[in-house]
């Protein structure tokens, strides 16, 4: 049994932060359909901004975001730092602040889940 927090930092300017999203997405489906694995997929940073995109069904990788919705989650002072704040509500994903506003990567790995960064 595998426990990971893949946690999403690339924005969503360019090609190369598209890889990295779409990699990061196919990496936690992996792990979601793998029994007895657990996986956290957290949105941080200016990767807040995806929510919105991925929420549209048009979006060529809509599906692969709908297939880890359960496991996913957004930093709060970021989804408000870079004007996301009503998009992510509105898509019904957790919204994480344990630290000052953030998520607790520390409690990540107390929990001993492998942190994995796109």
């Amino acid at each position: 049994m595998a426990k990971a927090a893949i946690i999403i930092l690339a924005g969503t300017d360019g090609h190369e932060n598209l890889g990295r999203l779409v990699n990061a997405l196919e990496a936690a489906k992996e792990f979601v359909e793998t029994d007895g694995d657990e996986v956290d997929v957290v949105f941080d940073g200016a990767a807040a901004q995806w929510i919105p995109e991925l929420e549209d069904e048009a979006h060529d990788y809509h599906d692969v975001y709908q297939a880890v919705h359960g496991e996913v989650a957004v930093c709060d002072y970021c989804s408000k730092a870079f004007g996301v704040e009503d998009a992510v509500l509105e898509s019904g994903v957790t919204v994480l602040s344990e630290y000052e506003g953030h998520p607790s990567i520390r409690s990540m790995v107390d929990d001993d889940y492998e942190i994995i960064t796109f």
